[in-house]
């Protein structure tokens, strides 16, 4: 997990795997749009893959890149079992606020 989140950090990796979310593209197709050099981008998707976030293949010289939705899954399920709980205080904080009189000078009269 620690691999797939550092992949993440990098807006450059973002946007390629926001890319891929469309369907294979080659390194060409995935740099071409961040103005940066092939060796950059490979380097970028070297990343990606060893996150096991993409996965790569290559015909003659054209490698093409795909999304490796279980990369993407682990993350999701994680971010859910840390929402939950924040979801809870947040409504208990709900709650209590609800509980308090609108005007704080009606509380001082009681």
């Amino acid at each position: 997990m620690d691999q797939v989140l550092k992949a993440l950090a990098d807006a450059t990796r973002r946007d390629m795997i926001e890319r891929l979310a469309r369907g294979p593209a080659s390194v060409g197709e995935l740099a071409q749009p961040l103005t940066m050099s092939l060796p950059a981008a490979m380097q970028h998707l070297q990343v990606l893959e060893n996150a096991g976030l993409i996965r790569s293949t290559k015909v003659g010289r054209v490698r093409t890149c795909q999304l490796e939705p279980a990369g993407l899954r682990m993350v999701e399920n994680w971010l859910g079992r840390q929402r939950t709980p924040w979801e809870h205080s947040l409504d208990l904080l709900g709650d209590f606020l609800a509980q308090q009189p609108e005007n704080p000078d009606e509380g001082a009269r009681s």
